[in-house]
């Protein structure tokens, strides 16, 4: 019973927070769908942290992406055991870089808690989970784009035909739920969180009127020069 709702009913859950939130927030709250960056407070982290973190994360997202949606390429791809091994490395090297990326964004909330809320932290702090746990599987669960298209990839497109069969993911390890519960968890956050800039398209700024930023500084303050 737990794995039918884990995986046959809360993943629709999620995907109906994440699309009515969306849409509420995009609606009633728009003023709200920003990152409220603080790259002005601390860049360095930000750019050491972000882009590893950014281009090891869209890779990995789409190689799940790509063995759900086209399973017998896939499969062709891995007929062969040296390619099948230079994915098994390459994709544990993406994991291994995203949990780096994600620990020096971590780091980097940690010297900005003046502008970092209890969203904030839930966020980063799940997604460094499910990094750590996919880089877990990767090493420990060898061959994971192999088996991955005889148990999750069945799963995931079984949801997107609504109709979903949960038995191949049911018989996967404890640790294999988990990184895919905790997927749908951060799907369920989107609307709640900063994360939902990513699916906001700021075309408005085409034609908007250009703004300009102006530095205010108090009366008497000098510039050091560095």
């Amino acid at each position: 019973m737990s794995d039918l709702f884990l995986f046959g009913v809360f993943p629709y859950l999620a995907a109906a927070l994440a699309v009515g939130g969306g849409i509420y927030r995009a609606r009633a709250l728009r003023s709200t769908l920003t990152a409220r960056s603080s790259q002005l407070l601390e860049g360095r982290l930000l750019y050491w942290g972000s882009v590893p973190w950014h281009y090891a994360i869209v890779a990995i997202l789409l190689a799940h992406a790509l063995a759900t949606v086209f399973p017998s390429a896939w499969a062709r791809l891995l007929g062969s055991p040296g390619r099948l091994y230079a994915i098994e490395v390459l994709g544990l090297a993406l994991g291994v870089l995203s949990v780096l990326g994600i620990g020096m964004l971590l780091v980097r909330r940690l010297s900005l808690t003046a502008t970092t809320g209890a969203m904030d932290w839930a966020v980063v702090l799940l997604l460094a989970v499910q990094a750590a746990t996919g880089v877990y599987i990767a090493f420990a669960l060898r061959w994971g784009s192999g088996w991955f298209l005889h148990s999750a990839a069945p799963w995931l497109a079984s949801l997107a035909r609504l109709q979903p069969r949960v038995d191949g993911v049911a018989a996967l390890p404890l640790v294999v739920k988990f990184h895919a519960v905790n997927a749908f968890v951060l799907i369920a956050l989107l609307p709640l969180t900063r994360l939902m800039h990513l699916v906001s398209f700021p075309i408005s700024y085409l034609w908007r009127s250009p703004q300009v930023v102006i530095w205010q500084r108090a009366p008497g303050a000098k510039e050091v020069a560095k």
